[in-house]
């Protein structure tokens, strides 16, 4: 399921008020955990641990949207069938029946009594199972020991590495590196089956499975104005106007699409007007209509929805780190030719990762030394080759003893003699 293709901090404003309050509840509670876990320790360690569980929002956001998702539809389930239960009941009441009839009508009713029960029990064992992993991952939380934490970080970086791993779609490695570190309660690995569930449908131009996902989550799509389910309707009217079948599209429409009239009546118009035109129309206003790129739209799509249901961040969680690190590396100097292979940021790949971030604010400038990558300080002062180049003096140093005094610049084969360039240097 890849991620990375969506832009981060796309969604509306109404949601990112949500997610601020909810990231604010979240550090107070890192704050008090942290305290709790070791009252005794180093004020500075707290802090550090606090930091951290701050980041842990989607991590417990996750669980315990899936758990409240399993509630609503066992709750459903019970609703509707003991509904049906007692109207079949009011109407056995009202109605004349032979005593046979009434016998049979009675034992349909305790069969379907006897079908919910099943169900009750399989939704229990679904609430049950999601509660847990809501209480593993607490416990896990709680475990972190700022004396020691090496630990608490590999298990961290093994389930940042799991997500990354299912956002861009290698399932099976990633179900293997969870039960090789047995941390199956702390990953979504069921979460992105789900996900996958549809956007493999969606690959393959079907829509049937992406409009059941948004079946079973309406009432928050709803709340959420997701217009998903309309750019759904939306494609397949116009995958029935493709294969020509005109009769279809317009009963279609009137069935599916007219509901939406009141709320997108332009996007509607602009679509029904495609029976007017074939798929291979040069019109741009509608070929872009028939490109096959508007799948990969409604994908797109629905990985934004999908996220923002469960309370995740659109980015991996590994890309968001990696962030962090590179926002503080960055600097003009990375991207020229002869940027060291030591920087992270002279890889592409660290390059397209850093591209959106700003270059790094650096209040002092900092002389690394070409040889040997230490720092050039008072201790270890610069030192300037006829020839412009600068290296440290303790680079240069162990070069003329190995060299009987002589030094060689490794970037242009300049030699000279070390003590004669020193005695320049004072003078």
């Amino acid at each position: 399921m890849e991620m990375e293709t969506v832009p981060n901090g796309s969604s509306p404003s109404s949601t990112t008020t949500t997610t601020s309050a909810a990231v604010t509840t979240n550090a107070a509670s890192a704050a008090a955990v942290a305290a709790a876990i070791s009252p005794n320790a180093p004020s500075s360690k707290l802090n550090q641990l606090s930091e951290s569980l701050k980041l842990e929002h989607q991590f417990l956001r996750v669980p315990f949207e899936h758990y409240k998702k399993a509630i609503r539809a066992n709750h459903r389930i019970v609703e509707k069938e003991l509904s049906a239960v007692i109207n079949g009941v009011s109407d056995a009441a009202e109605s004349e029946m032979s005593r046979d009839d009434a016998v049979h009508h009675l034992n349909s009713l305790v069969s379907r009594l006897q079908g919910l029960k099943r169900k009750s029990e399989e939704g229990s064992r679904t609430e049950n199972l999601q509660a847990q992993r809501c209480r593993a991952r607490l416990d896990h939380l709680e475990s972190a020991d700022p004396e020691n934490l090496s630990d608490w970080h590999n298990t961290r970086l093994k389930r940042i590495l799991v997500d990354y791993m299912l956002r861009m779609s290698y399932y099976n490695t990633a179900v293997k590196l969870a039960e090789s570190s047995n941390i199956q309660d702390l990953v979504d690995v069921d979460v992105f089956h789900e996900a996958k569930k549809v956007i493999d449908a969606l690959q393959n131009k079907e829509v049937t499975p992406a409009l059941a996902w948004c079946a079973d989550n309406k009432s928050r799509l709803k709340k959420s104005k997701s217009k998903f389910e309309f750019q759904l309707r939306l494609q397949e009217f116009i995958e029935l106007v493709r294969s020509e079948n005109m009769m279809r599209a317009i009963t279609y429409a009137r069935k599916y699409l007219a509901p939406w009239g009141s709320t997108h009546m332009k996007e509607l118009q602009r679509v029904l007007a495609t029976l007017a035109f074939k798929s291979n129309t040069e019109c741009t206003t509608y070929k872009v209509l028939f490109d096959s790129k508007q799948w990969d739209y409604l994908i797109d799509q629905f990985k934004q929805e999908f996220c923002k249901l469960y309370g995740m961040t659109l980015e991996p969680s590994l890309n968001i780190y990696l962030q962090a690190g590179l926002s503080a590396l960055k600097t003009p100097f990375c991207y020229e030719d002869d940027c060291t292979k030591e920087d992270p940021l002279s890889q592409e790949s660290f390059r397209k990762l850093a591209t959106p971030l700003p270059y790094s604010k650096q209040h002092h400038s900092k002389l690394v030394c070409y040889i040997t990558k230490e720092l050039m300080d008072t201790e270890n002062p610069p030192l300037v080759l006829p020839n412009g180049y600068v290296y440290s003096t303790k680079a240069l140093e162990e070069m003329s003893k190995k060299n009987d005094g002589r030094i060689t610049c490794p970037r242009t084969g300049l030699t000279c003699n070390y003590t004669e360039l020193v005695k320049a240097y004072i003078s």
